[in-house]
């Protein structure tokens, strides 16, 4: 059932997208289309962003692919999609139609990969208000990058991230870096990402983990280990945040990991984020992201905030002089 509460209004800039509020959906949680819109409206939504997509098909890893874990959950999906050509013939058009703002992820094994997804969403640049690389995904292993080299994180490697941050620019759309946890190099990845070109980083993706079937003695997911999300992880996001904001302070961030309300994703806010997308929370609530935007909203309005630059990095500047109650 969809939410009655007040549409939230109150837009914010990333890079040189506007959106009409700061929360979006996160990649791969909340399909390639218009599932989650039974439950709520998406053209309310900051945007929506949507599943990591390849310039081919791919499978996945071997099930199963999901468990729970007592703060969030661990999957191990592989990026599983129908490629870009599929989805633009037959989910970009209903997106589109229910009004909703489109930010597509894109994923590869190498650097042509990206370059080829991008190439492939020229003809619709128009549709698209921004492309998230998808540098960080933790669950794609035995595949080769570059010169034949052991597959690795291109997260982790700032000059490979640069490069495809770069190459992308065919696409013609404006470009977002999505970069993982699992490095101390996040720094150094974030500003070479913005040096090739990326107008806002998305931090971060899932954290790497594992959990053991005791009956069995097995890893419990088909692939070994996967991505930690969900609430656990939020104290690692808002970390991740803060420190890039203190390092590269004139570059919008989208903070995701563990938004469940209105207050985590306030605090995304505080430590430097310019919008927060929502994921795992989806799960047990579809429609958890326009609940959280609406109560963004709601303590603007009680706060007299007018504009969301009043928030952003604000812990950053000694927080507020009379802190408030929510």
């Amino acid at each position: 059932m969809r939410s009655r509460a007040r549409s939230p209004h109150l837009h914010t800039r990333i890079g040189s997208v506007t959106l009409k509020n700061p929360v979006m959906t996160a990649s791969g949680t909340c399909g390639l289309g218009t599932e989650l819109d039974a439950f709520m409206p998406l053209r309310d939504l900051g945007a929506v962003v949507v599943k990591s997509l390849a310039a081919f098909e791919w499978g996945g890893n071997p099930r199963p692919r999901l468990h729970p874990t007592a703060s969030g959950m661990l999957n191990a999906v592989g990026l599983q999609g129908p490629g870009i050509e599929e989805w633009i013939a037959n989910d970009l058009e209903q997106l589109k139609a229910v009004g909703a703002t489109v930010v597509c992820s894109i994923w590869g094994f190498s650097v042509q990969d990206y370059v080829d997804a991008a190439s492939m969403l020229t003809p619709v640049r128009d549709q698209i208000a921004a492309l998230e690389i998808n540098l960080s995904c933790p669950n794609l292993k035995g595949k080769s990058v570059g010169d034949n080299k052991p597959h690795t994180m291109f997260a982790h490697d700032a000059s490979l991230a640069a490069q495809i941050v770069s190459a992308v620019e065919v696409a013609g759309i404006p470009r977002w870096a999505k970069l993982s946890p699992n490095t101390d190099r996040i720094g150094d990845v974030a500003q070479a990402c913005v040096d090739a070109g990326a107008e806002a980083l998305t931090l971060v993706n899932t954290s790497l983990g594992m959990i053991i079937d005791t009956q069995t003695g097995r890893p419990a997911l088909g692939n070994g280990g996967g991505g930690l999300s969900g609430r656990a992880i939020h104290p690692i996001a808002v970390r991740a945040i803060y420190d890039v904001f203190a390092r590269i302070g004139d570059i919008p961030i989208v903070g995701v990991g563990g938004v469940t309300n209105g207050l985590e994703a306030l605090e995304m806010m505080m430590a430097g984020a310019s919008a927060v997308q929502v994921g795992t929370a989806t799960f047990a609530e579809p429609r958890a992201a326009y609940r959280i935007a609406c109560e963004l909203q709601q303590w603007a309005d009680r706060h007299k905030i007018t504009e969301w630059s009043e928030v952003i990095g604000l812990s950053h500047r000694g927080g507020f002089v009379a802190p408030s109650k929510w």
